[in-house]
């Protein structure tokens, strides 16, 4: 239940780079720097929903642990199983910030989020 609340992002690690081995081209991507990123999570058991919203678009998410899903980037590219690449999103809290962890083909970002 520690997710539970509002966050707000405060500072990003490497992002640019990930986004960029991710394929998203170089406008999206200032854009995305400047996403001004809120993440309303809210948990029931196992089940997990979360509101993101930011500058560009407002979107919900439902998933279960454990359970494979789909998602999608904030420029609209959909995430799915298909071309054998695997993208790895860890959230931990870390001395009361909420970080997520992001790995993909051996690069890695962090975004830090301050709980509202």
């Amino acid at each position: 239940m520690a997710f539970d609340g509002t966050w707000k992002v405060d500072r990003s690690e490497n992002y640019d780079k990930f986004m960029e081995k991710m394929g998203i081209n170089i406008m999206k991507r200032r854009l995305a720097a400047r996403d001004n990123l809120e993440l309303t999570i809210t948990q029931e058991g196992n089940k997990f929903t979360v509101k993101e919203s930011s500058t560009f678009r407002t979107i919900e998410t439902v998933f279960e642990l454990g359970v494979t899903f789909n998602y999608r980037l904030a420029d609209g590219t959909e995430l799915s199983v298909d071309n054998g690449n695997k993208l790895t999103a860890v959230q931990e809290i870390t001395d009361g910030e909420m970080v997520l962890t992001y790995a993909y083909e051996g690069v890695e970002a962090k975004r830090i989020f301050k709980k509202e």
